[in-house]
């Protein structure tokens, strides 16, 4: 079976359609594969293969073809993303982050997350990718020079040049705003937010900053939930964020407590219907109708686990 593929090389960008080529450094390659080549994990843009023959330097990944969160966000060609889907999508590089946090062995700190860095594949399942950055938490987390995206930087990192899983959590943290707001740091997001925080105590109240174009299609009980949960993960103090393994059970709860509130509406409803029943034919029996589930963005939502 034909797999698509992305590779990254020392060659111009690629009109091909499946292949993006960008120089490479020797030394930067062999860092790099001797990192990923370890990771594996559905919420990962995964490793494929890797080649240094005859001055030419690649890393090959698997193809994502849907492109970057950034795109669907903010490019005018696609549809906004629906509510549930940013939610998915968040619950999705949460699940990517805890393994290069928890699961990695040793743990891998990725150090450049944003928007332009998750990456969409045809069932439109987030994935983590570009560990340009990303180090192994046991290597030295003082760096003489500061790396990454401004207004994603955690300011802890810019005042002491130190970074930790903390560090990216704090960056989750603004991503999750990203996908609350429909809006990037750039765009002046982070000053929206504090705005909002002063009158919502960072719990309740966020809809204000509630992306337009969902035209209003949002549950204001989730909205909360994540948006009040962004907020504690931006805390200026690193030690009273969550670690991205707490972030996982709350962002898992939000479609759970979903289904289990439509489950609830939905046997009321038959109750009713019942009673109605009951009362309009005494002597017949009507058999209420099996109560299906709506299918998720994924059909496999439920099954995330790791």
């Amino acid at each position: 079976m034909f797999l698509p593929l992305t590779a990254k090389c020392n060659k111009h960008f690629s009109p091909y359609g499946s292949f993006a080529f960008y120089y490479i450094y020797p030394i930067f390659i062999c860092s790099q594969v001797h990192l990923l080549g370890r990771l594996h994990h559905r919420n990962l843009v995964n490793l494929v293969g890797y080649c240094a023959e005859k001055g030419q330097h690649m890393l090959i990944y698997v193809y994502m073809s849907k492109g970057s969160l950034a795109s669907h966000l903010y490019d005018e060609k696609y549809e906004p993303l629906s509510w549930d889907f940013r939610i998915y999508i968040a619950l999705d590089v949460a699940r990517g982050l805890e393994y290069l946090h928890d699961g990695a062995v040793p743990p891998v700190i990725h150090r450049d997350i944003k928007s332009s860095n998750i990456l969409l594949d045809q069932s439109m399942r987030a994935r983590v990718a570009d560990f340009g950055l990303s180090r192994e938490e046991m290597v030295s987390k003082h760096a003489s020079n500061i790396r990454g995206t401004f207004g994603y930087l955690d300011p802890e990192y810019i005042s002491t040049r130190a970074f930790t899983k903390k560090s990216d959590v704090y960056s989750f943290g603004v991503l999750l705003f990203e996908l609350i707001a429909g809006r990037n740091p750039q765009q002046g997001l982070m000053e929206y937010v504090e705005l909002a925080a002063m009158n919502t105590e960072g719990k309740v109240g966020w809809e204000e900053i509630v992306d337009s174009r969902l035209d209003g299609k949002f549950d204001m009980q989730e909205l909360n939930d994540m948006a009040a949960l962004a907020y504690k993960c931006i805390n200026r103090v690193p030690k009273k964020r969550p670690s991205m393994r707490d972030i996982v059970q709350v962002l898992s709860r939000i479609p759970k407590m979903r289904h289990s509130r439509k489950h609830h509406r939905q046997s009321l409803s038959s109750i009713a219907n019942d009673i109605a029943i009951d009362v309009d034919q005494p002597d017949s029996h009507t058999p209420v109708s099996e109560h299906k589930r709506e299918e998720s963005m994924d059909s496999t939502a439920d099954t995330f686990e790791v």
